[in-house]
């Protein structure tokens, strides 16, 4: 087995958790994007990008499609953060969305992550908000499981972070 790298980007604590974790399980150098180096890439062999989702977006990715040169030929992987629970449809749509073009072949892997509206920035909270007051006014019979747990997280604080959403991960980067 070669050397392994966790590039990660976290908002508020999940993300970094679920890496940490990761890095540990693994015996793999962590690191945050902000600090990482298109340099180190070429020392190791297995990468493994962790981000948050928001707004659909997985957070860090930029790093990955800027590196992409650098990574051909390396066992690379993406873990993704969010508040939903766990939806083939919705990871499907969000792979979609993020993983095109160069870098559609890396797959994605998804833990669920935690909510605490006092710990948001005031952008994010007041575009929570509108988001639950958008789905406020929908048949709660018609939510999907992204709406459900929205509606049900409303005011609370939430931690879903679990190890067990790194297994799958785990299987494919050793």
């Amino acid at each position: 087995m070669g050397k392994g790298l966790i590039i990660y980007q976290s908002k508020y604590g999940a993300t970094k958790k679920y890496a940490q974790w990761l890095a540990d399980a693994a015996g793999f150098d962590i690191v945050e994007t902000p600090k990482a180096k298109s340099r180190i890439l070429r020392d190791y062999d297995r990468i493994v990008l962790c981000g948050g989702i928001y707004a659909s977006g997985i957070a860090g990715l930029s790093f990955l499609r800027k590196n992409r040169q650098i990574l051909e030929g390396k066992k690379t992987a993406v873990f993704c953060v969010g508040a939903s629970p766990y939806d083939e449809k919705a990871l499907k749509e969000v792979k979609e969305h993020n993983l095109k073009d160069d870098l559609k072949e890396i797959p994605l892997f998804y833990g669920r992550g935690m909510w605490d509206e006092s710990a948001m920035s005031f952008t994010d909270r007041t575009m929570c908000r509108i988001l639950q007051k958008a789905v406020a006014k929908k048949d709660p019979s018609t939510y999907e499981p992204w709406m459900t747990a929205l509606m049900c997280a409303v005011g609370q604080k939430c931690d879903w972070t679990d190890k067990k959403y790194l297994e799958p991960l785990l299987q494919y980067i050793m």
